[in-house]
């Protein structure tokens, strides 16, 4: 383990490197879904993102970065899996994109004095080793009043089904052994982990796929949800 990162967690999405940037390889449900997780964002940074700086932690091969970068967002990409930052860098370059990419734990920006407009991160909290310490990084790491979104899968019967079950086994949209239901993150649970920080949860969506593939925003927090919080 290295601070607040999982060494098995590390190796499963390093593994998936060279296939992160393929829209119909494992990574396709991401793919889909991006466009969904970024706007949503942004609109509630006020949608111009420019001289805005972000912090995309657990950012993976740059999906959401290079999303962020191309709405005009001064990115700073950190992950602890080095293929994939390896991969997220020379998808940058080839699109002309400067994102500057990190290796390592949120907390090993907190000894720089690195702080940001906003901090983000996507489908990482269910990976994580230690969930209180991990939002006490993200909080430190953002400038007074700025706020941190999170998007993560509830723990209930209908994201086993659907989101493990489903997704993992029947569908074959992600390779089996993505998740461990038994790390998803109910609203409640995010809540109490934000709230020795001084954030407090100001807005919940829920993300849904429909049968075609299409990611939309909906009132159903039972599987994927987004979640912006300040204090």
């Amino acid at each position: 383990m290295n601070g607040t990162t999982l060494a098995a967690e590390r190796a499963k999405f390093d593994a998936l490197a060279g296939q992160w940037w393929d829209p119909d390889g494992p990574m396709k449900p991401l793919h889909r879904m991006n466009p969904l997780r970024t706007r949503w964002i942004a609109d509630r940074l006020g949608g111009n993102l420019a001289g805005k700086t972000i912090l995309d932690v657990g950012c993976g091969a740059g999906l959401a970065a290079e999303a962020f970068a191309r709405m005009g967002a001064t990115v700073t990409g950190l992950d602890a899996a080095g293929a994939a930052l390896a991969a997220a860098r020379t998808h940058a370059e080839a699109g002309g994109l400067a994102i500057e990419y990190r290796q390592g734990a949120p907390e090993d920006l907190l000894a720089e004095g690195a702080r940001f407009d906003a901090v983000v991160a996507l489908e990482v909290i269910e990976h994580v080793a230690d969930r209180a310490q991990f939002c006490a990084a993200l909080a430190a790491l953002a400038k007074p009043g700025a706020p941190i979104f999170l998007s993560t899968l509830n723990r209930t019967a209908r994201s086993f089904l659907f989101a493990k079950l489903g997704a993992e086994y029947l569908l074959r949209l992600l390779p089996v052994g993505t998740h461990d239901w038994r790390m998803f993150v109910t609203p409640g649970e995010l809540g109490a982990a934000l709230r020795p920080t001084g954030y407090r949860i100001t807005e919940l969506a829920g993300m849904s796929m429909s049968p075609t593939g299409q990611w939309r925003e909906t009132r159903d927090l039972a599987v994927n949800y987004l979640a912006m919080a300040r204090r």
